[in-house]
């Protein structure tokens, strides 16, 4: 080992899927040892906002589904080309979701669906004259021209009704009034997906959930290392060195109720993940709702830390919009098929090879997925689970006289029957339908309207051993809500805190092909 790294230790605060990058990234490119590396998390569990869990019997939970993206998630893939697959040793990771998605190739052919229950022709993006002008201005502007501007300061309202808005909204779960530079770079990001929206044939899925096929052997490669993982502990706040620059001397952490501190020497090094979309969130039943939660930790001690030293950032930009950056999803556990068997029949789409199937008349707008069977690793044979979510919790729903956020499981079903119309069939569905729904106050704070330094730098001017990590801080050019930004995030960290040459997946610049900006303006006017 380089004697000069011998003695250091590397501190992540937060156990999600940026803390396990930057800890493989040290490990494998750095030559850290795992004992050197401390990954602290606040929950029992490692995986932050990719979770997936529960049992056939008391019924399973994924509070969001991740799409990925095989021409983009550059560094994503990079990593997980030398992560083992756990059930096929011989196989990385990436080989593995690349096998599976050949297998189960995706083409939705129910993209949107009307309020009569019929299956849109969604080939023409819906676009008038006006809606692609916008467009075109929204893309030539630059970032720091636009400032705070909502996606509905520059689009009027014609541009909320074409079938382009209500593909892209719901796969990437836009609001009209989020930040307008982050839908621009969305735009440019995955403009290559543009031609293909309707049936989403450029996503990637993984052969489970997120958390059984990119968490899991990420832990798995990494417990061998010997890395210390420190569950069910806090970190509340950081502690400076006084004067100019930033340099972390200790962090407070809460441990069964228990104040503590760890000292930090000069040379060691802190990677914070700050925010965090899924805090507060609030798990309902079959005949309850849930509850809207608030702020937590992550949020805290972000706001704690920007108080102390200029340059790490605008926490209230993300965490003080709750009405603007909510919505709620829902996992439906079955111990039977019938629901799949009609739903299949419905979108002429065998189960894991669909896209969003999404009610564009109804008031949540609200979509439905079907994984690939099994979506976790101890699902019985015998049952059937699958995702949805709707964007507009406040709004009343059409069949049942209630606001989503207030309405039980069982009630969010009955909702979805009515948009199906499979009202026929409702007591099959129902009988053993076990529908958890999950509020999310802050699940698209991401996307609020921003300023550029609301998000502090990956490594913020003046630090000598302090980095953020995971969807609020800036990375040029790249999009949040994404597993490729967490992951570019920590090897930026980890490199630049190291003084690393070593090159970094750069961004597929897709604007700059000819071919794909010609297929975007063809299928502009479809």
């Amino acid at each position: 080992m380089n004697k000069e790294i011998s003695d250091q230790q590397v501190y992540f605060v937060g156990g999600g899927l940026a803390s396990l990058a930057g800890a493989v990234y040290l490990i494998r490119d750095c030559g850290f040892t795992g004992p050197q590396i401390h990954i602290i998390e606040e929950m029992p569990i490692l995986g932050g906002s990719n979770d997936g869990a529960g049992s056939g019997k008391e019924g399973y939970v994924i509070r969001g589904g991740r799409m990925l993206n095989d021409e983009v998630y550059e560094n994503l893939w990079e990593l997980l080309k030398t992560i083992p697959s756990i059930d096929h040793p011989e196989l990385s990771v990436r080989e593995e979701i690349i096998a599976f998605d050949t297998a189960n190739p995706t083409h939705g052919n129910a993209r949107l669906i009307d309020r009569n229950g019929e299956v849109q022709d969604v080939l023409s993006m819906g676009f008038d004259t006006a809606d692609r002008l916008a467009m075109g201005k929204l893309i030539i502007t630059p970032e720091d021209k636009m400032g705070k501007a909502r996606i509905n300061d520059w689009f009027g309202p014609h541009f909320f009704t074409t079938n382009f808005w209500y593909m892209w909204a719901t796969t990437f779960a836009f609001q009209p009034w989020h930040s307008a530079v982050e839908f621009k770079r969305y735009m440019l990001r995955f403009m290559h997906e543009f031609p293909r929206i309707q049936t989403l044939e450029g996503v990637t899925r993984t052969p489970y959930n997120q958390y059984d096929s990119i968490i899991l052997p990420l832990h798995r490669y990494l417990e061998p290392h010997g890395v210390d993982f420190t569950l069910k502990c806090t970190v509340t706040d950081l502690q400076f060195k006084e004067g100019e620059g930033i340099t972390v001397t200790a962090l407070n952490v809460l441990r069964q109720g228990k104040e503590s501190v760890i000292e930090v020497q000069e040379k060691d090094l802190v990677i914070v993940t700050n925010g965090s979309m899924t805090e507060g969130s609030s798990l309902g039943s079959m005949t309850s709702a849930p509850k809207l939660g608030g702020k937590g930790s992550s949020w805290k001690l972000w706001e704690n830390i920007a108080a102390k030293k200029p340059g790490l950032g605008n926490p209230s930009s993300f965490d003080d919009h709750v009405d603007g950056s909510k919505w709620e999803s829902f996992t439906v556990t079955f111990q039977d098929s019938k629901f799949f068997d009609l739903m299949e029949k419905f979108t002429r789409n065998r189960a894991g090879t669909g896209a969003l199937v999404t009610f564009k008349d109804s008031s949540w707008f609200m979509s439905v997925v079907l994984a690939f069977q099994p979506h976790f690793r101890n699902q019985p044979e015998n049952v059937t689970v699958f995702w949805g979510y709707g964007l507009y919790t406040d709004n009343v729903g059409d069949y049942v006289k209630k606001r989503m956020c207030d309405c039980t499981g069982e009630e969010i079903m009955e909702e979805l029957i009515g948009h199906l119309h499979f009202e026929e069939h409702r007591e099959e569905i129902m009988a053993t339908a076990n529908c958890i729904p999950c509020m999310m106050p802050y699940i698209t704070s991401q996307f609020m309207p921003r300023l550029g330094s609301d998000r502090p730098q990956v490594v913020p001017a003046g630090s000598t051993n302090l980095a953020f990590v995971g969807q609020y801080c800036e990375i040029p050019d790249d999009v949040v809500f994404t597993e490729e930004y967490s992951v570019r995030a920590a090897r930026i960290a980890v490199y630049t805190l190291l003084g690393s040459n070593r090159p970094i997946e750069p961004i597929n610049q897709y604007q700059y092909d000819v071919r794909t900006l010609f297929s975007s303006f063809v299928t502009s006017y479809r």
